[in-house]
């Protein structure tokens, strides 16, 4: 049982001659290719903050503890910041830039002073060692693979390295530190992979200038995304002397920009389902010439003329729903092989169409929200239901006597 405008719609749907007629499949062509680029687009954006989230949590500790002038008791700091709930790790950190060279070639990474043991559980790097051994001791060093391929070095190579305190030192002259290479780790975020060293805390308070203390605690939580509350905790039990400062505060720009660019595509690629609405009201008001005399026929019988407006609103709807759905089934299979395709293209025409330097990631991501398909579906299937309005409006205001007069 349906309604009866719902029939004579799905009747007018189909063309005598054909199966289909060829304008509205170019109509639900225009609507799949929207919806399916909308996804893909959305999935896309979804799938690069879900990986720099996943890529700065592996890198980068939860929570960040720092105080003006460094922090110089900082083994009962630890301590004392373990034992709040929620706290799943805590190690000491000294950063400061430096200036690396090898085989006559400089370099300017981040220099990371890091405690061999408790550095595993704050950070994924030791996990992730491709060469060597997670070994910061004494002369030893840990680089990212990135910048171990750009200097052309290996497990066991040595470097020379500057700070910042040697090249503004007046009274002497102080030596670059030779160091050895103990070991390659790689996060999969060029970033990281390019822009750190990791050493001792010892020889990072050497190179920083300080006599004692660290720069930083980085903590580690069970829960990343309640991270503000664990933060909270450590900052009533520490006082007013120290600050803490989440990963989410950290890379609050990157985050917000990647929201921004996300509504922004939404907002202008939603225009492409527009256009395709277009066409379906093309269609719907040549529908409504072709069937003058039988519209004029249903309103002499009858028929009101909501009814009438019902028929071309119907049609619009089941346009938009085939195209909608084809749309949400072309995008699903895009994304499931987009990498493949990327590629394939990149073999094929010799182009590196995602380079890793740019977008900082080895490969396109994607994470397909229901929420998001939702409302690209619902949005599309509004607005090309509302396409059958000026064909529906025309219709209803059809005199039967003037649309019967040639039968």
């Amino acid at each position: 049982m349906m309604p009866f405008s719902l029939f004579l719609a799905l009747k007018y749907l189909k063309p005598k001659r054909t199966y289909f007629s060829v304008v509205t499949i170019i109509s639900i062509l225009g609507v799949l290719l929207g919806v399916a680029v909308l996804i893909i687009v959305l999935s896309v954006m979804s799938g690069f903050d879900d990986m720099w989230r996943d890529k700065i949590l592996g890198f980068n500790a939860h929570l960040t503890v720092v105080a003006p002038g460094g922090i110089q008791e900082e083994e009962e700091a630890m301590r004392r910041i373990a034992s709040v709930p929620g706290v799943a790790g805590v190690a000491p950190s000294i950063e400061t830039p430096v200036v690396i060279e090898h085989g006559g070639r400089i370099y300017t990474p981040v220099l990371r002073g890091v405690d061999r043991e408790r550095e595993k559980t704050v950070s994924r790097i030791p996990a992730s060692m491709v060469a060597g051994t997670f070994a910061p001791d004494g002369k030893g060093v840990v680089l990212g693979a990135d910048l171990a391929r750009r200097m052309g070095v290996g497990v066991g190579d040595r470097i020379l390295l500057n700070a910042p305190k040697n090249f503004v030192s007046r009274d002497e002259i102080a030596l670059p530190e030779e160091l050895t290479i103990a070991g390659i780790y790689e996060v999969g975020m060029w970033e990281y992979d390019m822009g750190f060293v990791l050493c001792s805390v010892e020889m990072g308070r050497e190179l920083a200038g300080l006599e004692e203390g660290v720069q930083a605690i980085r903590i580690m939580t069970k829960e990343p995304y309640r991270a503000q509350e664990t933060g909270g905790r450590i900052r009533n039990l520490l006082g007013t002397d120290f600050y803490v400062e989440t990963w989410m505060e950290q890379n609050r720009q990157l985050f917000s920009a990647l929201r921004v660019e996300k509504n922004m595509m939404f907002f202008l690629l939603i225009f492409i389902t527009v256009v395709a609405a277009f066409g379906i009201t093309n269609t719907l008001i040549t529908v409504t010439v072709q069937k003058t005399r039988e519209i004029g026929l249903l309103k002499a019988v009858g028929f009101s003329s909501g009814s009438v407006m019902r028929i071309f609103f119907w049609l619009g709807w089941v346009e938009g729903m085939i195209g909608t759905t084809a749309g949400i089934g072309t995008a699903l299979l895009a994304l499931r092989y987009r990498n493949d395709l990327l590629r394939w293209l990149s073999d094929t025409f010799n182009l590196e169409l995602f380079p890793k330097e740019l977008y900082r990631l080895s490969e396109i991501p994607s994470r397909t929200s229901v929420v998001d398909v939702a409302v690209v579906a619902g949005s599309v299937i509004i607005i090309c239901t509302l396409a059958g309005l000026i064909p529906a409006w025309r219709a209803a205001r059809l005199d039967p006597v003037r649309a019967l007069r040639h039968e």
